[in-house]
């Protein structure tokens, strides 16, 4: 009777608590410039996400790079991150922006089309990854978006 009991109480446990679903983004904020040089310019957020599952798990970028008008001027990177179960959660996001790559003859040509037609198209493209009881799910980011430009 006690084995019955414990196995399903067991049973129970393991088929209640769910962990189909993959934390879901809502919102960057706090953006903010951190460091500024001759050589690059820092710059943070905090990415907000919810996670429905019962259990937590573990959320990491690796290099999200980022392309204005086709050039790639940036990436994106976090540390190892633990994520809560059923709770909202924000990731702190740092991005490092070499000054050279926005002063370029390249860029520069790109940058001032953008400002006759007033929109940039920027792209966002790299991996997540969320780790949750040893499986792991790789979630490609390729995301284009044209930003209007107010002057």
């Amino acid at each position: 009777m006690k084995r019955a009991l414990l196995l399903l109480t067991i049973w129970c446990t393991f088929f209640n608590c769910k962990v189909n679903e993959k934390p879901l983004f809502v919102n960057v904020e706090n953006i903010k410039v951190e460091e500024s040089t001759s050589k690059y310019i820092i710059l943070s957020a905090d990415a907000l996400f919810v996670n429905p599952n019962d259990i937590g798990g573990e959320l990491k970028t690796d290099e999200i790079k980022i392309y204005v008008n086709d050039n790639e001027v940036a990436y994106v990177s976090t540390e190892s991150f633990k994520v809560p179960a059923k709770e909202e959660f924000s990731i702190p996001l740092k991005a490092t922006v070499p000054v050279d790559s926005l002063i370029s003859g390249k860029s520069i040509g790109g940058l001032i089309g953008s400002l006759f037609s007033k929109k940039m198209k920027v792209q966002y493209k790299g991996d997540i990854i969320y780790k949750t009881l040893g499986f792991s799910y790789t979630y490609d980011v390729d995301e284009t978006e044209e930003v209007k430009i107010k002057i």
